[in-house]
C-alpha cells in the first residue's frame, strides 16, 4: 500500500503524459502480480462498491478531531475533497503502513460493507491513525470511491505494453470487458501464447475527433477521401455473435444483458462470428429517430416491460464490421470493410437491426448545406470516415470526425451559487441560472464550465459581495450577470420548474454587453423544443 501510494503522488504531482507513463511502468515492473492488478483496477477508473455512508465518516472524523460537525463541513467546504479533509484534521500517529495492496483491498478494505457501524467505525478510525497522512488519504480515497489520478485507461494500456513489452492494441482487447482485478488476469496480460478469442470479447473502440468552430472541414482534404453518415445521439456499443450467443456492449464497456431484447433477437440472425459496431437508437416504426430523451427511458433497466417495448422501440445501426467469420477485419481500409457490411446486412431483414445511411456529396458545400438539416432528423450533425483508414483503437487524429451542429444558445441570468470541487474548491463555481417568465425568473439550467480561471475569480469576489440568502452551500445572488449558455439539446420535463431540461449544458460566453432584464424568457426557450415528432414539445 505504502509503494501504491507513492505511485499515487508521482502521478498526481506531474502533468507529463511521458512521466506518469514512466512511473506506471516501474510500478508494474517491480509489484507482485495480485498488487499490479488491483492498480490496473483503480488507475483504470472502477471502483469499490461503496463501503461506508459519506455521512457516517463525516461525523466519525469531526469526533476524532474533537471539533463540532459545523466546523469540519466548512473545513470540506474549502478543501472540497472528503479524504483530503479527514486527512488533514484527523490528528495522526507516528506509524508506518504495512502489507500490500491487494491485502488491504481483499483483507481489511472489502469486508467493511458487511460490518455493522459500530465494528465499521473501529476498522476506519484504526486505518486513520495508524498511517500516515499520504497514505491513509489514498487508502480514504479508495473507501470513499473517488479515487482519481489523472491517467486515463488508455495511458494504463500504454504503460502495460511498455512493461510487457506486447504492443497496445493486444493489452488494450485484452483489458476489454469484464476484467477482473487478479494475479491470474495480471500475468495474462503479458503472456504472448495467451488465447484471446473468449466469445464474448468486445474490440477496443475507435474514437472520432471534433472538427471544432474555429476550424473548417475543407482543411481535413478532398472530399472524396471521405464518406459521410448521420451523427446519431444514441448508445454507441458493439453487438457480438459468437458461437450462436450473443453479446452487446457499451463504448464504457459494460455488458448490457436483456436490456435490448429487440436487437438480441435480430441479432440471432447474424452468421457466427460476427462484430458490428454501431449506435443503438430509439425510433418510430416507421424509422424516424426519437430523442436521446426517449432512450433515457430504457438505459437504467435491467428488464423491459412490455409496455416500455411498445413505447421506445429500438434499433441497432449498423455502421462498421469489426469480424467476419471469426476474422478480425480492423486492418482493412474503411471502404473495404463497409463492401463486406452492405453484403452482410442485405442477407439480414429485421427492423431492429440496420444499416448506417451514407451521405453522398460533390463537394464540402454539398455537405455543409446537407448538415443543415440535422435537426430536423433529430441528428447531431454529420461522421466523416476516412475511406483508406484502418479501424484504430482509440481517437486517432485524422481516422473519424465529427461534425456537429452548432448548440442551441440562451442568455440566462446567475441566480445562484456553489463552491465548486477539487482544484475550485475555494470558488463559487457550479452555477444555477434563470430566464424570464413575465417578472419572475425561473431556473433554467445549471453549469459549471465554459470560463476562464480568472473569469471565475470575477465570479467568485461578485458572490461574496452580492449574496442575498445562503441555503447551506447554496448561495443566492443579485440577478446581475447574465451568461450565454450553450447545450445540445432540451425537452419538455415535468420535473424542472421551467418544465424543461437541457443536455450538457455549459458557458458559452459571459454577456458583459447585457442587463438581466435582457436575458431571454421562458418563452424563447419553448420555441426551441422539438415538434411532437420527435416525441417531445409542451
Amino acid at each position: 500500500m505504502k509503494r501504491f501510494s507513492q505511485l499515487y503522488k508521482r502521478l498526481d504531482s506531474t502533468t507529463r503524459t511521458n512521466v506518469k507513463i514512466q512511473a506506471m511502468t516501474q510500478y508494474f515492473g517491480s509489484a507482485d502480480p495480485a498488487d499490479a492488478a488491483w492498480a490496473i483496477y483503480f488507475l483504470s477508473g472502477e471502483k469499490l462498491r461503496r463501503l461506508i455512508p459519506t455521512k457516517l465518516l463525516r461525523q466519525w472524523a469531526a469526533e476524532e478531531a474533537k471539533i463540532p460537525a459545523w466546523l469540519f463541513d466548512e473545513s470540506y467546504s474549502s478543501v472540497g475533497d472528503l479524504a483530503e479533509t479527514i486527512s488533514l484534521v484527523v490528528p495522526e500517529q507516528e506509524s508506518e503502513t504495512t502489507g500490500s495492496l491487494s491485502a488491504w483491498v481483499e483483507e481489511r478494505l472489502k469486508p467493511i460493507q458487511n460490518m455493522d457501524e459500530k465494528q465499521q467505525r473501529k476498522v476506519v478510525t484504526d486505518i486513520w491513525h495508524q498511517n500516515p497522512a499520504e497514505v491513509r488519504f489514498v487508502i480514504l480515497k479508495l473507501i470513499t470511491g473517488a479515487f482519481r489520478v489523472g491517467v486515463s485507461k488508455r495511458l494504463v494500456t500504454r504503460a502495460l505494453a511498455e512493461h510487457t513489452g506486447i504492443c497496445a492494441e493486444v493489452i488494450a482487447h485484452r483489458l476489454m470487458g469484464t476484467w477482473s482485478p487478479t494475479p491470474e488476469s495480471f500475468l495474462r496480460l503479458s503472456n504472448p501464447d495467451i488465447n484471446d478469442a473468449v466469445i464474448s470479447q468486445p474490440y477496443p473502440f475507435c474514437l472520432a475527433h471534433s472538427i471544432n468552430r474555429d476550424s473548417t472541414p475543407e482543411s481535413l482534404g478532398n472530399t472524396n477521401d471521405f464518406a459521410a453518415e448521420w451523427k446519431w445521439d444514441g448508445i454507441r456499443a458493439q453487438l457480438i455473435q459468437r458461437n450462436s450467443e450473443i453479446f452487446l456492449w457499451s463504448r464504457g464497456e459494460e455488458l448490457m444483458e436483456n436490456r435490448w431484447p429487440e436487437i438480441e433477437e435480430a441479432a440471432s440472425l447474424l452468421p457466427t462470428g460476427t462484430v458490428l459496431d454501431g449506435e443503438i437508437l430509439a425510433t418510430k416504426p416507421d424509422g424516424t429517430v426519437l430523442p436521446f430523451s426517449q432512450l433515457q427511458r430504457r438505459i437504467n433497466r435491467k428488464k423491459v416491460g412490455r409496455k416500455l417495448l411498445h413505447e421506445v422501440p429500438v434499433v441497432f445501426h449498423a455502421f462498421d464490421l469489426l469480424e467476419e467469420d471469426g476474422n478480425d477485419l480492423r486492418s482493412l481500409r474503411w471502404r473495404q470493410r463497409r463492401e463486406k457490411l452492405e453484403t452482410l446486412m442485405s442477407q439480414v431483414t429485421n427492423p431492429h437491426l440496420k444499416i448506417t445511411e451514407l451521405i453522398p456529396a460533390h463537394s464540402w458545400a454539398d455537405w455543409t448545406e446537407i448538415r443543415t438539416l440535422s435537426r430536423e432528423r433529430h441528428s447531431e450533425g454529420l461522421m466523416l470516415k476516412r475511406i483508406d483508414a484502418a479501424y484504430d483503437v482509440g481517437r486517432i487524429r485524422g481516422t473519424w470526425w465529427k461534425w456537429k451542429v452548432d448548440p442551441y444558445t440562451i442568455d440566462a441570468v446567475l441566480i445562484y451559487a456553489q463552491k465548486g470541487h477539487g482544484k475550485r474548491s475555494s470558488l463559487y463555481s457550479d452555477y444555477t441560472f434563470a430566464v424570464w417568465k413575465e417578472d419572475e425568473l425561473v431556473p433554467f439550467a445549471k453549469a459549471y464550465s465554459g470560463l476562464t480561471n480568472a473569469e471565475l475569480r470575477e465570479v467568485d469576489r461578485f458572490v461574496r459581495r452580492n449574496t442575498k440568502e445562503a441555503f447551506g452551500p447554496v448561495r443566492s445572488v443579485q440577478p446581475e450577470l447574465v451568461m450565454e449558455l450553450a447545450f445540445e439539446g432540451l425537452q419538455a420535463s415535468t420535473r424542472h420548474k421551467s418544465g424543461i431540461a437541457t443536455r450538457f449544458p455549459r458557458i458559452n460566453r459571459w454577456r458583459h454587453d447585457k442587463a438581466a432584464k435582457d436575458a431571454n424568457t421562458l418563452g424563447d426557450v419553448l420555441d426551441l423544443l422539438p415538434g411532437p415528432s420527435a416525441g417531445g414539445g409542451p
